[in-house]
This record gives C-alpha cells, sequence and structure tokens, in this order.
C-alpha cells in the first residue's frame, strides 16, 4: 500500500469553523501516525474513516495509536484530551504512544488525572471497558531518530520557532515516500536542508499581503515565530520538494490567490493550499 498524507485540521488558533487546529496523519501498511493534536483531530480522522463514509481503516478512533507533537502550545496540544480518551472508549485497548519535546509528559499527566472520575467510572462500572487503553506511553524527544517500525522511520529536527525552545519539525521515511513536517518554525536552515529532495513538505505559513495590515507588535511576533509565504517560497526553491503543501495557514484576509503568488515569486515547482480533509 502506498504512504498517503492526510492534512485532518489547517487552521490556527484563530477559531475558524472550516479550518480545525493542526493536525496531520501518514497512513502507511494499515496503520496511521498523526502529527499534532489541535482540537477537532479525533472527529477529522473519524469523517475519514469507513464508519463514517471515508476510505481509511487506519484512522478508525480506536485505531489512534500514535501521535507526534511538534511543540507544545495549545492550537496543537488542545485535542490530546480527546485522543487520549475517545479511542480508548471506542474500543483502544493498548496505551497511546506519544512523542513530543520536554513537558509532553506532565502535560498527558495532569490531562488524565483531569479525567480521574470519567476513568474510574467507566472501569468499576457497568459500561464494558478495559484500562489500559486509557494510559499513554510518553516518549521525550530530541534531535535524531526518535522511532521506528516496520513501516516508519521518524527523524525529529529542532526549529527557529522564536524562543519556544524544543520546538520540532520531523522526518518520515516510508518504503515509498518522505515527508517533512515544518511544525511551527520562522524561516529555518535546519528544515530547508532536512526537506531537500522530500516527496512532500508540509509547510505552515502566513499572508505576507495579509501581514502588512497587522500592527507593529504582532508582526514582531509573528516575524520571529513562523514564515511568510515568500519565505516558504524561497525554502521551497532551495529544497525542491516533489510537492510543497501549505498549512496552518494565516490568511489575515487574503485570498488563496495571494497566498500562491507571494509563493510562486520564487518557487515553480506543485503547490498545495491544504483544506480539512486534503489527501496527498
Amino acid at each position: 500500500m502506498s504512504t498517503k498524507v492526510l492534512i485532518l485540521g489547517s487552521g490556527t488558533p484563530n477559531p475558524d469553523p472550516a479550518r480545525t487546529g493542526a493536525a496531520s496523519a501518514v497512513v502507511v501498511n494499515g496503520v496511521s501516525y498523526l502529527i499534532d493534536a489541535g482540537v477537532g483531530v479525533v472527529r477529522r480522522a473519524a469523517a475519514l474513516s469507513p464508519t463514517w463514509g471515508g476510505e481509511f481503516s487506519e484512522l478508525e478512533a480506536d485505531s489512534l495509536g500514535h501521535v507526534f507533537i511538534t511543540h507544545l502550545h495549545s492550537d496543537h496540544t488542545l485535542g490530546l484530551a480527546d485522543l487520549l480518551l475517545t479511542p480508548w472508549v471506542m474500543g483502544r485497548e493498548e496505551p497511546l504512544k506519544v512523542f513530543g519535546p520536554s513537558g509532553t509528559t506532565k502535560m498527558l499527566k495532569h490531562l488524565r488525572d483531569a479525567y480521574e472520575i470519567d476513568i474510574d467510572y467507566r472501569t468499576t462500572g457497568s459500561q464494558p471497558s478495559n484500562i489500559s487503553g486509557s494510559f499513554f506511553d510518553a516518549t521525550e524527544i530530541t534531535e535524531g531518530e526518535i522511532f521506528k517500525d516496520d513501516n516508519v522511520t521518524v527523524q525529529a529536527f529542532e526549529v527557529d520557532h522564536g524562543n519556544l525552545k524544543n520546538s520540532f519539525g520531523y522526518v518520515f521515511e516510508t518504503s515509498d515516500r518522505r515527508v517533512v513536517f515544518s511544525g511551527d518554525t520562522g524561516m529555518s536552515e535546519t528544515l530547508k536542508h532536512h526537506a531537500r529532495g522530500a516527496d512532500v513538505l508540509i509547510h505552515e505559513v502566513y499572508s505576507s499581503e495579509g501581514f502588512a495590515q497587522k500592527p507593529a507588535d504582532w508582526q514582531n511576533y509573528h516575524q520571529a515565530h513562523h514564515t511568510s509565504a515568500s519565505e516558504v517560497g524561497i525554502i521551497a526553491r532551495d529544497a525542491q520538494p516533489g510537492i510543497l503543501v501549505l498549512s496552518h495557514i494565516l490568511f489575515w484576509g487574503a485570498s488563496v490567490d495571494s497566498v500562491l503568488t507571494e509563493v510562486r515569486e520564487y518557487f515553480d515547482g506543485d503547490v498545495v493550499i491544504a483544506e480539512d480533509y486534503t489527501v496527498i
């Protein structure tokens, strides 16, 4: 089976009903590997599963067993409690395997503690349930190879998300694809290095046109923490991925065509503006 890349959530902290929180999936050989867990991750996955008319059995709720967190900002982690507990309620028997930066274990422990009443009732009351699927197995990562199984090898690398240290991008290598996720980052030479020649590069982006309308304090913030469409074009020009997928998109009133024009000023390869449910 060929590797598929699915954008489950293409949004940002802005509560756009059409674009849920940051989340993607790499699907290969019957297994799904999630990248980030923004708001709506479980339901966006469910929408692509056979139970709800989709084609990816790997995204059935009880099959969601692996997630790789790029960094601990809320828009990338608000769906973690849902991901921990809903698949368990639906029958997952194995602990959720979570890979993420320093602080991931503490976050998950607090989330599980917050739902102690729910977990206790489901496991000691009349509801048929297991206890093991409500737990998590967390690995706090540094740069380098962090995971490998028969389907995929995952490498983490640090990116430049302002002053938020331990922010990571990921390289997923399967038998037929090399897929790179930028995470949240400013212009990053490290990312460019890892993305060189990738089959797919999923990169965050903000509109340069929209940026010009922001007040100076927000311009300072976004310039340090994120990547403009023009800068993404430069990265793609130098890295030459097979497909550039733009997600976690800050339009700020600009159009899709405007963002594409800014990217294409530097990169003339294939560009996809991601929406929720985009399949590559």
